[in-house]
């Protein structure tokens, strides 16, 4: 077990460099590990680099879904659902209801997971939940520049944003009528991650 005060120390040399001085860091494979990593040339502390949670929700409201028009890049000017990176403490459900409430001005009860897609290409896993929007209400929030409640056959799907959206809607459509059924998975042989990915970006 490390001592606080090498844990201190390594915590410091993440806040502190946060790989912003790669010259502190060189890329070699850290003793018992198979793979190369960044370790700090001063403390030894390896600056593991993991994927990305994002987590988002399929909300709807007396049969309409709620959409969002993006108002950041990437994607500014397109729709999405309310999603984002998942927080540091924070579980995947409640990642979603944030991403909705800060998004959106919406209050949702999740009712299932929808939705699991691994998104390798960009280190990324995308949770989606299927929800029920509390209310209807909801307005345009943080990172948004437009919100709406729209059918299924209203969706705008030549301006949605994210494949991993028009994943989440599909199998939306697919049992719409009920919160029991397993996840869905990543659709293979889909080239539309390949055609429409966010890089640096949370959709």
């Amino acid at each position: 077990m490390l001592s606080r005060d090498l844990l201190t120390w390594q915590e410091a040399c993440v806040k502190v460099s946060d790989m912003s001085d790669p010259t502190r860091f060189s890329m070699r494979v850290p003793e018992g590990d198979n793979r190369e990593r960044a370790v700090c040339d001063d403390c030894g502390y390896i600056a593991y680099v993991n994927p990305k949670i994002v987590v988002g929700a399929v909300c709807e409201y007396e049969g309409r879904i709620l959409i969002c028009r993006r108002d950041i890049e990437p994607r500014r000017g397109f729709w999405t659902l309310p999603a984002g990176f998942l927080e540091e403490g924070e579980t995947t459900e409640a990642g979603a209801r944030r991403e909705a409430r800060e998004e959106a001005l919406a209050r949702i009860t999740i009712t299932a997971l929808l939705g699991v897609y691994n998104v390798a290409r960009i280190s990324q896993v995308h949770l989606f939940y299927k929800a029920r929007l509390e209310g209807g209400q909801c307005g345009v929030g943080e990172e948004t520049a437009e919100v709406a409640l729209v059918r299924y056959d209203e969706i705008p799907w030549e301006e949605i944003a994210f494949p991993s959206v028009e994943w989440a809607l599909e199998r939306y459509a697919e049992v719409r009528g009920t919160d029991r059924f397993a996840p869905f998975l990543f659709p293979e042989g889909d080239d539309r991650d390949a055609m429409r990915s966010p890089s640096d970006g949370d959709p």
